[in-house]
């Protein structure tokens, strides 16, 4: 059984005794935007107040006959600064590129956090150096490509997870520090968003096995990182990055069980902060958790379930605040049969396009030239409507998958579209997706245009998804937030009284 034992509010010292045991692996360690100084990392941040919560791993390992314990990271503590002291080194000069702000508070960090850990600065010393000595090349060549922002954005985990090997052993637990190179987790050559390849199974059970045969120890291996199959250089795996290392680590190991521990109690009904009462989902199926993480909720990102996916291996989602909490388990497949509605997810601030043209009336290519026009231009759709003459879907202009779609993009991109149709731009819209049983969508649909009319909220846009479990609506943004809270009151509230 693999358990992350994600967003732990405590302080690790406090834990580390009755967690840790001989055949332990740990990956790293998960970082969020609240910075205190009782937890891992125990230095007030320049860009805020950061917090290390941790993501811990509790499983079975076959290959080793005993209980192991996985540590998973998210350093986006030294990321973000660390790039932006590679961006500063750029226009600083060679001179000044060791005297950057942030390349000295990365350093004061994590030297800080190795004093009050009593863990020998030497154990990153190496590091800091080449880090150093990196922004001193970018000086130099005046460019900072997306391998090198790779290189720069490793240095977290890196660090971090020597730090915290070398203090366990500190402890009197014996660990064992891997880089993901080192371990087997092996990708393609597309810098900051990289996928991991199907030789990285082999690989990484093959290395913790004999590793773990000659001389015990816990394998503390960096999340979010891996190594170009063809450029052997350092990759990071983009959004979900983290989860899909661990995930990833737990197929290797054909684990019977992956559990993630986040900060709520599963998958709920809706966001919490939307609606306080939101209740836990005891059951999801795959399907159903990628179109909840596609259209908002944050619990898990679809990457990161991709090998458990393909491994057929339970992913159990449990509240690392609420341990007695059963959680939600997502399988391949479950019994629909009883379910309506699982989920209401709702994804804010998207853009809405109609692009009607007579052309299409009994014409084929059409379709083709608009989607045409969207892959030249490297815009991704949400959902998508058609009928006999018109296509209306939605954009999402702040939060695309691997970037951001500015006005200049939106403008060119109706520019194309107007010369084969006539185009509308609607901004400030909301997607609100129902996930659930939709061979029950008619009576779905029912209640919720029931709700929406006696809430006097009109529906601009309706999509049914081809995983059949996913039925999206597109409302006003300022009518959104309103719509979720009657559909969740109609739906779990009522259902339950």
């Amino acid at each position: 059984m693999l358990e992350f034992l994600g967003n732990l509010n405590i302080c690790w010292r406090k834990t580390a005794s009755k967690e840790l045991e001989k055949g332990s692996l740990i990956c790293g360690i998960a970082v969020t935007n609240n910075y205190s100084s009782k937890h891992f990392f125990l230095k007030e941040y320049l860009m805020g107040f950061i917090t290390f919560y941790h993501k811990f791993v509790n499983m079975k390992f076959p290959q080793f006959n005993s209980d192991v314990l996985m540590y998973t990271t998210s350093s986006n503590l030294v990321v973000l600064p660390a790039l932006q002291a590679g961006e500063k080194a750029i226009t600083c000069g060679i001179e000044l590129s060791c005297f950057i702000e942030e390349l000295r508070a990365v350093k004061d960090l994590h030297l800080s956090t190795a004093n009050e850990l009593q863990v020998d600065q030497s154990v990153i010393q190496g590091l800091l150096s080449e880090l150093e000595q990196l922004l001193t090349g970018i000086s130099l060549m005046k460019e900072l490509t997306c391998r090198t922002k790779d290189y720069i954005m490793s240095f977290g985990e890196r660090l971090s997870t020597r730090i915290f090997s070398a203090y366990l052993n500190n402890c009197g637990v014996k660990a064992r520090q891997y880089d993901a190179s080192e371990v087997g987790i092996i990708t393609t050559d597309e810098f900051t968003n990289a996928e991991i390849l199907e030789a990285t199974y082999p690989a990484v059970a093959k290395r913790l096995h004999e590793d773990w045969q000659k001389d015990p120890a816990i394998p503390i291996v960096t999340g979010f990182l891996g190594k170009g199959q063809k450029t052997g250089a350092i990759t990071t795996l983009g959004r979900g990055g983290s989860d899909l290392t661990a995930t990833a680590i737990g197929r290797a190991l054909g684990l019977r069980e992956i559990q993630v521990w986040k900060d709520v109690d599963g998958v709920l009904t809706c966001d919490p902060n939307i609606h306080p009462f939101a209740m836990p989902v005891p059951c999801l199926t795959f399907d159903e958790a990628a179109e909840l993480a596609y259209f908002g909720a944050q619990v898990l990102h679809p990457q990161s379930m991709r090998p458990a996916r393909e491994a057929n291996i339970p992913v159990r989602v449990k509240n690392s605040y609420n341990r007695d909490a059963p959680g939600t388990v997502i399988t391949r497949s479950r019994d629909m049969s009883k379910v309506l509605l699982t989920s209401i997810v709702l994804k804010q601030n998207i853009t809405l396009l109609d692009i009607v043209s007579t052309r299409m009336l009994g014409q084929y290519g059409f379709l083709a030239k608009v989607f045409s026009t969207f892959e030249d231009l490297g815009i991704s759709v949400d959902v998508v409507a058609t009928s006999e003459v018109s296509i209306s879907l939605t954009l999402d202009p702040i939060k695309l998958w691997s970037r951001e779609l500015i006005d200049q993009e939106l403008d060119r991109m109706v520019e194309e579209l107007e010369k084969i149709a006539v185009v509308k731009l609607l901004q400030k819209r909301s997607i609100i997706s129902l996930i659930g049983n939709v061979q029950c969508s008619s009576l779905i649909l029912e209640q919720v245009f029931s709700v929406l009319q006696n809430s006097g909220v009109n529906v601009q846009m309706i999509s049914q998804g081809a995983s059949k479990v996913n039925i999206s609506l597109v409302v006003n943004d300022d009518e959104a937030v309103q719509c979720v809270r009657a559909l969740h009151s109609a739906f779990f509230e009522q259902s339950k009284q």
